[in-house]
């Protein structure tokens, strides 16, 4: 039995980029079928051109798969990766997430595994705020957390974040050379078992392993409220 990922993520310069390869390329080797996707870019060229990796990056990845709530529907899990800011996550990752209230109304994000990656310039500077943020989200959705935990080598040697991978890029950072992806490679391989195993779970019992989700959406509709 296989399971659907989806890697979701947004990259301003490519560190997180080449995170959401990792992971991909980690959940890919435990079998599973993977989208990677990135979300839309929100800047103005005015505040891209003002910073030439940023740029240059911005026009390498133009004709990269953008990530609609469709790939959301589709996935049997998630990992979204997104570079920190001020402890939390980018606007252009938020902005995809917000476009999933509907799903979520559905059911249809309910009891799939998720985990989340980052980076930032410091070793300091929000990575697992960032995660922890992103947590709140998927609390809402009754998706059901996968960290990397204290499980692996490869958590150790990339910096020992149990929450998920967050590659350093500044002078004290690693610029990943390597460890930073591997520990990705890892996370999108434990997420990605994780999910076969429920789904085979699933499988066994006869069950659909939407639980609450099934709930929800037998409710009697009501109008989704944003603020």
């Amino acid at each position: 039995m296989t399971a659907k990922v989806a890697v979701i993520y947004y990259s301003a310069t490519g560190t997180v980029h080449a995170l959401a390869q990792a992971v991909a390329e980690g959940a890919a080797s435990a079998g599973a079928q993977v989208r990677l996707r990135r979300v839309a870019e929100l800047a103005p060229d005015s505040t891209i051109d003002q910073n030439p990796q940023w740029r240059r990056h911005a026009d390498a990845t133009t004709s990269l798969t953008q990530a609609t709530v469709e790939d959301l529907a589709w996935a049997d899990a998630f990992a979204f990766g997104t570079p920190t800011r001020f402890g939390a996550p980018a606007a252009q990752l938020k902005q995809f997430i917000d476009q999933a209230g509907g799903l979520w109304q559905e059911g249809g994000l309910a009891d799939k595994p998720v985990t989340a990656f980052t980076s930032a310039y410091n070793r300091h500077g929000g990575s697992e705020a960032t995660i922890l943020s992103l947590g709140n989200v998927f609390y809402h959705w009754g998706a059901l957390i996968v960290p990397p935990g204290f499980t692996d080598p490869a958590v150790y040697a990339a910096g020992g974040n149990p929450y998920g991978v967050s590659a350093v890029t500044g002078p004290t950072g690693d610029d990943l050379k390597g460890a930073a992806l591997d520990a990705a490679r890892y996370q999108g391989q434990r997420l990605a078992r994780t999910a076969i195993r429920l789904l085979a779970g699933s499988h066994v019992t006869g069950t659909d392993g939407d639980g609450d989700g099934d709930a929800r959406a037998a409710e009697p509709a009501t109008t989704l409220r944003t603020a």
